[in-house]
Parts: C-alpha cells; structure tokens; sequence
C-alpha cells in the first residue's frame, strides 16, 4: 500500500506537487498588473487635477459663501447672499450680456474668417507655402505683445491709423475709448484667425478630390459642392472650433485690459472704457480693486457654470448636424 502524498512523513521529501493556477487566475492577475499599470501612468494627472482643478473649485465655492475680503483670516459665511446679489446686480447682468455678444460676434467670425483663408491656401497656388506662413503668423505673437502692437498703432496722437485718415483729411479719431474701443478689441481677435486657418486647412486635406469630381460631373456648382461636401465632412473640425472659441471668449481678459489708455498707469480696471469691460474684467475689478473675495468667486462660479451649460447645448446640437466618419458609440466597444 503506498503512502499518501497528504500523509508523507516529516523529513522526507515531499512530492506534493503545487496546486496549479484555476484557468480564471491568470486573467485576474493580468487584469490586476493592467490596472496598476494604468493607475500609476495617470497617477500625476490625477495629482494635478486634484490639486489644480478641484481643490481650487471647492475652495473657490467655499469662498463664493463667505464675505472675504481676502486679507481678513475671520470671513463670516453668509450663505447664497453673493449669488442673490449678483443675479439682481445691473452692473453684473450688463457685463454679461456684453461679453455674450462679444462672444456671438468674434467666435462665428474668427471660425468662418480662418476656414476662408484655409480655402484660399488650400488651393494650387505658386508660393502657398508662403502664405500659410504668413497669414499664421499673428497667431503665434503672445498676446500681450499683439495687443501693445495694436495699442500704438490705434494711439490717438502717433498711431499708424489716424495718420492714415489724416492724409485723405479725415479727423483723428479716440480709438482706445468708448465707442471705438471695441471694434478695435474685435479686430484684434479677428487678426489672430490664423489658427483657425490652420485647423480647417487640416480638415481640408482630409477632404476626397474624387468627390470633388464626381460632383462635378453631376453637374453641382462649387457652392453646392462645398455646402453638400466640404462642411459635413470638416463638420467636426468646425464643431471643435466653435466649442474652443466660445470658452475662450467668454474668459477673454488681458487684450480689453492693456487696450486700454490707462493700462500700466493704474491697477484700476475700473478706468477702462465701458465697451471693453468683459465678465472676466469685472471679475478682476471685484478681486483686487474692491477687495471682494467672496463676491468675485461667486462669479466665477456663474461663470463656470454657464461654460458647462452652453457646452452641454452644443454637444446636444453637434449630436445631430456634426458628421462623423466612424460612429463615436464604436468607440465604447
């Protein structure tokens, strides 16, 4: 009669074999190292968006219930008083409506002047090289350097334009105050469209010639060609602009400030010309020249929340007018 191998004496060598893996092991175990792997890649950026973006969210909403001034240690928590007065504020609602309608004019205008670049570079042209080059240049000035640029060629006295209009006998016109002063702001938005060129003319290499021809040979005219080809088929490279540039808008800050007369001869922001006072403007005047800590995060969070909204409504609308090449739900599996 043998001996179990369960029943082997001590000292002896055993032969108990290890028990072999179960089949559903080795997936388990795999399964483990791949999400280990993957927690450690996107560790940093989860550290970084903890530390940068949620931290300050929640403290900025701690804030926006408080009366601080910044400086004193014992704000007092005082509940949605800030939100109330902000929403009944006339001060407030005329900056946001304003830097709305700067947003529904620059925005269209800066998408539809760069795609009309694009077009033009698009073409078969000698030296196009050249132009792309040039016409994407002012997208790559920093903004502070384009909007001083644009400051001293609008001064009053010694800018580029009044001299302009005073040798066809035109009187020299205040372009850094109200009413001018936002036309230049809008100008100098429109002048950095160059990165818009750029991404639709990388949209417009993705565009088949053969349906360009087909069409052709049907008999469609270059608009219907462009209106029934061209825009469905760049459709998502528009709808990545238009989402970019409406964020973007509606946080524009430094070109209304140092368009400004006063800019470098005072910290006060509440000295620039009323046409140029943007939402995130007023939020920098309630900060750091009225000292209303608590007050200024409340509007940043309105801000923030009207961002999250009008993206949701886009991404509502893209769902339906944007053309994608590959269904996005494949994307899940």
């Amino acid at each position: 009669m043998t001996a179990s191998p369960l029943t082997a004496t001590a000292g002896a060598p055993s032969r108990v074999r290890p028990a072999a893996a179960s089949p559903t092991t080795k997936p388990a175990r795999r399964g483990c190292r791949r999400a280990g792997a993957f927690y450690l890649f996107v560790a940093p950026w989860l550290v970084g968006l903890i530390g940068l973006t949620v931290f300050p969210l929640g403290y900025a909403l701690w804030l926006s219930m408080t009366n601080s001034d910044g400086l004193s240690p014992n704000a007092r928590f005082v509940g949605l008083r800030n939100y109330r007065e902000l929403l009944s504020d006339p001060q407030t609602l005329q900056v946001l409506a304003r830097t709305g309608l700067f947003t529904a004019v620059t925005v269209p205008a800066t998408i539809v002047g760069g795609l009309f670049l694009a077009l033009l570079v698009n073409r078969p042209i000698p030296g196009r090289a050249v132009f792309r080059t040039l016409l994407y240049l002012p997208a790559v000035v920093p903004p502070v350097a384009a909007s001083l640029t644009f400051k001293l060629i609008f001064d009053r006295d010694t800018g580029a334009a009044n001299a302009l209009l005073e040798a066809v006998g035109v009187k020299p016109v205040t372009w850094l105050t109200d009413p001018f002063a936002r036309y230049v702001l809008v100008m100098l938005v429109l002048w950095g469209c160059g990165n818009c060129m750029i991404i639709s003319l990388a949209g417009l290499q993705d565009v088949p010639r053969e349906l360009h021809e087909a069409a052709m040979v049907d008999g469609a005219s270059t608009w219907q060609s462009f209106r029934r080809i061209t825009v469905p088929i760049i459709s998502p490279v528009l709808f990545f602009q238009v989402v970019t540039g409406i964020i973007a808008a509606l946080q524009t800050f430094l070109p209304p400030v140092l368009l400004a007369p006063t800019a470098g001869a005072t910290s006060d922001v509440k000295a620039l010309p009323q046409g140029n006072t943007l939402y995130m403007v007023h939020v920098y005047a309630q900060y750091f020249n009225s000292a209303r800590f608590g007050y200024a995060s409340a509007l940043l969070w309105v801000l923030f929340v009207i961002i999250l909204i009008v993206t949701a409504l886009i991404f509502k609308v893209g769902a339906r007018t944007v053309f994608y090449g590959v269904d996005p739900k494949e994307g899940d599996r």
